[in-house]
């Protein structure tokens, strides 16, 4: 299975002076295009035996202090995450023959961010925060129903957040800005993060 990418094109003259500022961008016209979920990514963890694994999480924020998602801190990645706080990001449009990749460290937002989020969310995403030990081996769906119809009991219109749900945000060190072009000639850009805080922007074959 194969297909020949030319859709678009990325120089290095034309792309942004920052890797913010050029995500920023794609991510733009990736909804603008109407493509289904733009901000699902893979988020790429470790763990302490070196085994590395992944999963999708949705970006819910971004800016120059890094990118955001919420997710359960006892899952799997969070227990990796705490372990070994290095990890790595990808987004793939398909449709735009496009793919960003990020790698840097992760922390845990501040409490309030969490809890600010947290009251977005619908109601019934609120009470599965509290019904699912995420990555935690269950008998069956049963228990999550059992333990939605628990807690909705308990906390009814006005469940807190969580003590184990919240927000996790990656500092990047290095992003990477893929464009498939004709023949595997394909466009990459990437931006490396100096001692000083500043960005080189370099171009790397494919």
């Amino acid at each position: 299975m194969r297909k020949n990418y030319s859709r678009g094109r990325l120089d290095r003259a034309d792309s942004a002076v920052d890797p913010v500022g050029q995500f920023a961008q794609w991510l733009d016209a990736a909804v603008q295009s109407g493509i289904p979920e733009p901000n699902a990514m893979t988020l790429a963890t470790c763990s302490p035996q070196s085994r590395p694994s992944t999963r999708i999480v949705l970006l819910k924020d971004f800016g120059p202090t890094g990118l955001t998602w919420f997710t359960n801190y006892e899952s799997r990645k969070g227990a990796e995450l705490a372990a070994n706080p290095h990890a790595a990001l990808q987004f793939h449009w398909v449709e735009l023959e496009r793919v960003v990749r990020i790698e840097g460290t992760v922390d845990i937002i501040p409490a309030q961010e969490s809890d600010a989020y947290y009251l977005t969310r619908p109601l019934q995403s609120r009470i599965g925060a509290w019904a699912s030990p995420q990555s935690s081996q269950i008998s069956g769906r049963s228990v999550l129903v059992a333990n939605a119809a628990a807690y909705a009991a308990k906390y009814l219109l006005n469940p807190p957040r969580p003590p184990h749900w919240g927000g996790y945000r990656l500092q990047p060190d290095y992003w990477e800005f893929w464009q498939g072009r004709e023949s595997r000639l394909h466009d990459r850009i990437a931006y490396r993060k100096l001692a000083d805080g500043k960005w080189e922007k370099v171009r790397l074959a494919p």
